[in-house]
């Protein structure tokens, strides 16, 4: 079984990082500063009952929520803002959202003048923090987790997807003689992932691994690059991995695969952290990019959105990506709202997994709804 030191060191060191850059932008941190004015909270046209889901409803099949097409309308701030976001990619399927929002000109009718950066998310984060990016579209992952307690400002504030019933990106198992998709001991197995245990995935791989007699503390880890998993998974370098969209296609039908289990169905795992600037210091911004960003999903996502070619070929020219490979996966169900206790799912996973120490965060703490339930009109 290999150790893990070196993932929580960092864990450790970015955390202290995170901190200090807080510390020295002067703000307030983990909520101890004087309570925000209340915001006055109205309807808002094309946004019903449907635009918002009880958190608690964990329902794979729970309709996601909705306005209608073009709604919420945008309200252009007085004075036009910039504001920067950190990504990991740009080429991502889940990145769609602001990069259709973008081109489509969603930020610039509430008077935003957005710029998706590409940057790691351990580079990010200290960044975020010190308001030098204002938005991260990233996850609460364990590092996430343990600067929220250690006391700075940031929060998750809106989702971005959860997997289409019919995908199978996830944890997929080479079988040995014997075994089938319904009887597979994974403890002892060596897994390849390009995620590490600090991932937000975490938790369905743990969740998966468990159902199979693993768990993430009865396997040991292979960490390759994007374009190795699958070799490994092949060539016998791995007996299981994580294998993302596209990559599961190439070995979906063979009899010597099975896939044991992916992202919860309906539960979004990642999307929209905001840091103090948009939180605190400009809240009205934050909610002007939650209405474009809802606007642009409710417009140009509300559905199975690959069954439209031409919007396909625009998705696929954005993200810089081939029409085949991203028509080859179903449509993501892109989903604004976050439910209730994943942040804590999540870290019952990186406690499993050793990468997370301490009390754990309470959500109140690493999660606001307040911005968008303003943006589609509805009152907490």
């Amino acid at each position: 079984m290999r150790t893990h030191t070196p993932f929580i060191r960092t864990v450790v060191l970015l955390t202290a990082s995170l901190l200090g850059a807080a510390g020295c932008a002067g703000h307030d941190s983990g909520g101890t500063g004087a309570p925000a004015a209340p915001r006055t909270v109205g309807p808002v046209a094309g946004c019903g009952t449907g635009s918002w889901t009880d958190p608690a409803d964990l329902a794979p099949d729970r309709k996601a929520a909705r306005c209608d097409k073009g709604a919420p309308a945008p309200r252009p701030l007085a004075k036009k803002r910039k504001i920067t976001v950190a990504t990991g990619t740009l080429s991502a399927e889940y990145v769609a959202p602001l990069q259709v929002a973008v081109a489509k000109g969603e930020f610039a009718k509430e008077g935003l003048d957005v710029e998706l950066k590409v940057l790691p998310t351990p580079d990010a984060l200290p960044l975020l923090a010190k308001g030098d990016v204002d938005a991260q579209w990233a996850a609460p992952e364990a590092a996430v987790m343990n600067g929220v307690n250690g006391g700075f400002d940031i929060k998750w504030v809106a989702g971005n997807f959860s997997p289409d019933p019919t995908s199978k990106s996830g944890l997929w198992v080479r079988l040995k003689d014997g075994e089938s998709a319904d009887h597979v001991e994974m403890a002892g197995r060596k897994l390849g992932t390009m995620i590490g245990k600090g991932s937000v995935i975490a938790y369905p791989m743990d969740t998966s691994l468990k159902k199979h007699g693993g768990g993430l503390d009865r396997i040991s880890f292979q960490q390759l690059g994007s374009a190795d998993v699958l070799t490994a998974l092949r060539n016998g370098g791995v007996d299981s991995a994580w294998l993302l969209d596209p990559i599961w296609r190439k070995v979906d039908g063979d009899r010597k695969y099975a896939f044991l289990g992916g992202q919860p169905v309906g539960e979004p795992l990642g999307g929209l952290l905001f840091g103090p600037t948009l939180l605190n210091e400009d809240p009205d911004a934050g909610v002007a990019f939650l209405r474009a960003y809802i606007r642009t999903v409710n417009t140009y996502f509300a559905g199975d959105y690959k069954s439209d070619p031409g919007f396909v070929a625009e998705l696929a020219k954005l993200l810089k990506t081939d029409e085949a490979t991203l028509r080859s996966t179903p449509s993501m169900r892109m989903d604004w709202e976050i439910r209730k206790g994943t942040t804590d799912r999540l870290q019952q996973a990186y406690a499993d997994a050793g990468v997370s120490k301490g009390t754990p965060v309470p959500e109140a703490k690493a999660i606001d709804r307040a911005m968008y339930a303003e943006a589609v009109g509805h009152e907490l």
